[in-house]
């Protein structure tokens, strides 16, 4: 749902300093990520062929973008959701070593989002994903690679100061870890948007794991793929957006399945038919790496660092004429 903050003023004041805002967001964040993790910038696709596995299923409803290919006989591709997937067995074809990984810029379709505020039917993040051993598989692992990345988006939060002195930093010095079902325990009366928005309004920065598993009353705190991420092993980075009163996710990640997890997640969802997939394939047998890696918001981390109350401010997009004259009504012009 549309949200328009009251009295909202544009920090930047207009596009030219906005787009300015925004190259600088990205060069130093992509930077910071960069260092923090050891990854390596590579190319990568914005279609993959149907029928291998290979996209993000989302929540698996959503419907990706197909079309016919002339020069593959109409065979069908689709325009990815994510890259998830794919960054894997990119590792795996490199012959990236334990400690090192990949980066790339993201940009997808997802025609079936509600538009508001935060969601666009264009994405645009940064994929990345890092190789890991058999012991690096576990929660502390986990929590360590979560303050890096935060630590990366407070560098850029700060840097962002010195150039822009309107942009106060805002984030805590450390980012707070809870489960979904310590989540649940604790806002018992609550829908998961509301424990979350709970959570960070208190803290500011919140990582919340275990997105996907079985709670305890029988519910998931959201929706994830079966067959990339490790349901125990994963989670949502989440900051406390003053703007909008609520909390505002900028990355799901985790570390990934392996063969055990995979076969488990897939049985657990109804989904084993996958196994015979090329990617699932690739893994069940053994040739792809274990590995943890996720998405982080291009657009959303530069609409929170530059204090923008609409993603639509950040990127050109397609919007409801309803929606772009409410928010202008409001003082916030969509690009």
């Amino acid at each position: 749902m549309l949200q328009l903050p009251k009295n909202y003023k544009d920090l930047l004041g207009g596009q030219q300093e906005t787009e300015k805002g925004i190259k600088a967001v990205k060069d130093m964040f992509q930077e910071n990520l960069s260092a923090q993790l050891s990854l390596l910038r590579v190319t990568a696709p914005m279609m993959v062929v149907s029928g291998q596995g290979l996209n993000d299923d989302l929540n698996g409803v959503e419907r990706p973008v197909r079309f016919p290919v002339k020069s593959l006989g109409d065979r069908q591709a689709e325009v990815v959701h994510s890259l998830a997937k794919w960054k894997r067995i990119k590792l795996a074809q490199m012959q990236i070593p334990a400690g090192r990984g990949i980066y790339t810029d993201m940009n997808a379709l997802r025609p079936d989002e509600d538009l508001d505020n935060i969601h666009s039917i264009y994405v645009d993040q940064w994929d990345w994903e890092r190789v890991i051993t058999a012991d690096e598989r576990n929660d502390t692992f986990l929590k360590k690679t979560v303050r890096r990345i935060y630590e990366a988006i407070k560098v850029s939060e700060n840097k962002l100061f010195v150039d822009f002195p309107q942009l106060e930093p805002v984030l805590p010095e450390d980012i707070f870890f809870i489960s979904s079902e310590e989540l649940l325990q604790r806002y018992p009366g609550k829908t998961p948007k509301e424990r979350e928005d709970a959570i960070c309004a208190e803290y500011g920065a919140v990582f919340v794991s275990g997105i996907g598993c079985t709670l305890s009353d029988g519910s998931r705190h959201d929706g994830r793929a079966a067959d990339y991420d490790d349901w125990s092993l994963n989670g949502d980075i989440l900051l406390w957006n003053s703007l909008l009163g609520h909390a505002f996710e900028v990355s799901s990640m985790g570390i990934r399945v392996d063969a055990a997890a995979l076969l488990r997640q897939l049985e657990e969802s109804g989904q084993l038919h996958k196994r015979d997939l090329y990617y699932h394939r690739e893994l069940l047998e053994g040739r792809l790496p274990l590995t943890i890696g996720g998405g982080i918001g291009q657009s959303r981390l530069c609409m929170f660092l530059l204090r923008k109350a609409h993603i639509g401010e950040i990127q050109s997009a397609i919007w409801p004429e309803e929606m772009r004259r409410e928010c202008a009504a409001a003082g916030i012009i969509l690009l």
